[in-house]
């Protein structure tokens, strides 16, 4: 998939088996629809892990970056709705990333995803982002590969944490992400096995820490998608 934007939203956290249900229902017909409708979203998506039974990854492909301080997205997260209230609470672990996107390859929507969190080596940023971009590049145009994407933090200033992040708690955040969409689950494992594995990430310029999920498509929306 290419995104549809110059900026994003990247989370993931995890729901207990019992509130899986009303979370996913939450999402789908409120949750998402709401977030569409804030000028500057272009697509969300919600990813379930094929690792972990109560992991999820979501994805807000954003217009630009100023859409993370516009005033119809903080009005929206410093107002939630009583249900988004009630549910906020139930997203355990939350990682939190206002993102850049600064390589973005590929096209359309495929069911496989793998996110990779890295840091660069004091030192090493510029090797490193040269030497993923032409990686990426190259991946997204290999057979059951889609798209391959490189995002990096860069969390707006604001002045107090929003209302929705109060009720959830303190989130935590993560620093540069990788992003690899694809349809043949064998050549997603083999990439992040080989040129995308911690080693060859580390020969790099990244350092020698990083974190793999693995996630299988669960519902996507666009603001097309909203009914008025």
């Amino acid at each position: 998939m290419s995104l549809l934007g110059k900026a994003a939203v990247a989370m993931w956290w995890s729901v207990r088996p019992e509130q899986r249900a009303e979370f996913g229902d939450w999402h789908a017909h409120e949750h998402f629809p709401e977030r569409m409708s804030i000028p500057g979203f272009r697509r969300g998506s919600r990813w379930t892990s094929t690792e972990d039974a109560e992991g999820f990854f979501v994805l807000y492909e954003l217009e630009q970056y100023d859409v993370l301080t516009s005033k119809g997205y903080l009005d929206r997260l410093n107002a939630p709705t009583p249900w988004s209230a009630r549910m906020m609470p139930h997203h355990l672990g939350m990682v939190r990333s206002q993102c850049r996107v600064v390589e973005s390859f590929g096209g359309g929507v495929a069911i496989l995803l793998a996110t990779i969190r890295l840091s660069p080596e004091t030192g090493r940023d510029v090797e490193l982002r040269t030497q993923l971009s032409e990686i990426l590049g190259a991946l997204a145009q290999k057979p059951g590969l889609t798209g391959a994407h490189l995002l990096l933090t860069d969390t707006p200033r604001t002045s107090e944490p929003t209302t929705e992040q109060q009720i959830r708690g303190k989130d935590g955040a993560a620093d540069w992400i990788v992003l690899l969409s694809g349809y043949d689950a064998d050549v997603v494992e083999g990439v992040i096995a080989g040129q995308l594995s911690t080693s060859s990430l580390h020969a790099a310029g990244a350092r020698e820490a990083s974190t793999i999920g693995r996630y299988r498509l669960a519902f996507t929306m666009t603001p097309q998608d909203v009914t008025m």
